[in-house]
């Protein structure tokens, strides 16, 4: 424990290699410049609880992630889908006491299947577990966590919301049916200025339509900016700091066949790395 907590605080610390990036937001050359963002970014990442998980930082860049999507102390975020807690461990102290983090998951009313509409019903007390533990001791200066699906979000968060995030669910919004519901949601939840970062298993370009139905968890790049923009967002940047040119994105069984979940089947695959990804910024329009 003692070894991983000193790779995670040296990670944090290390000057931060920035995501080559286009048509990033004119705004973000001056804000990346804050010295205090960042230090507040690298303690958080440094943090006790993050042991176990700055293992996985090196393929999932989180620094330079949340900096290109311009997420800043004291704001307002959604994570959507938050899973196992990997992001909100950073989120929640980085945004500090005066920020908010909220979890968000799908309406499960608007999946096209029982599958999924029962996967999805589970998914906020299965967060809430994660989230208690995460949240820390009282007097901790955390921002303070609420958990809701989305057809449960407060009013008073319609307009309101700065970021809202999604890694690497994407293909689970497309392959259940509830895209349409879940982007417009988001949409409807951020601020006019508010953005959308997306992180996503990414396939070949010329990858067949069979496999880019989402069942494999990649999607092509020009698919999802296609259907981002066509629910009311802008693409306003691009960055290839989560791309691994190693994965071939073509595996038989999907991406779960890639670390960290790696079915085992091919073992060659291992030692590579995580997927390769897209990493998108989209402006409300």
């Amino acid at each position: 424990m003692r070894h991983l907590l000193a790779a995670c605080a040296l990670a944090a610390l290390a000057t931060p290699v920035l995501a080559q990036d286009t048509a990033r937001p004119a705004a973000a050359n001056a804000m990346q410049e804050s010295g205090a963002d960042h230090a507040a970014l690298r303690q958080a990442l440094a943090m006790e609880n993050r042991a176990e998980d700055c293992a996985r930082d090196q393929y999932r860049h989180p620094f330079e992630t949340l900096d290109f999507f311009e997420v800043r102390p004291g704001m307002t975020v959604v994570d959507y889908m938050p899973a196992s807690g990997w992001y909100t461990r950073v989120l929640v102290p980085y945004l500090g006491e005066r920020g908010r983090y909220v979890s968000m998951t799908p309406n499960p009313a608007a999946a096209d299947s029982e599958r999924f509409a029962t996967y999805f019903g589970g998914l906020p007390d299965a967060f809430a577990k994660t989230a208690a533990d995460i949240s820390g001791e009282p007097g901790d200066r955390g921002a303070p966590v609420s958990i809701h699906a989305s057809q449960d979000m407060p009013e008073d968060l319609t307009g309101q919301v700065d970021r809202v995030l999604v890694f690497r669910e994407m293909h689970n919004l497309l392959r259940s049916g509830v895209m349409y519901n879940e982007l417009m949601k988001m949409r409807s939840l951020l601020k006019d200025d508010g953005m959308l970062g997306i992180v996503q298993h990414r396939a070949k370009a010329d990858a067949p339509g069979d496999y880019t139905t989402g069942a494999n968890g990649y999607l092509r790049q020009e698919d999802v900016i296609a259907l981002v923009e066509a629910h009311g967002f802008e693409l306003v940047g691009m960055s290839d700091v989560n791309a691994n040119p190693r994965d071939t994105a073509d595996h038989e069984g999907g991406v779960w066949q890639m670390p960290p979940s790696w079915g085992g089947k091919k073992p060659e695959l291992r030692d590579i790395g995580e997927s390769d990804r897209m990493t998108l910024l989209f402006r409300k329009r």
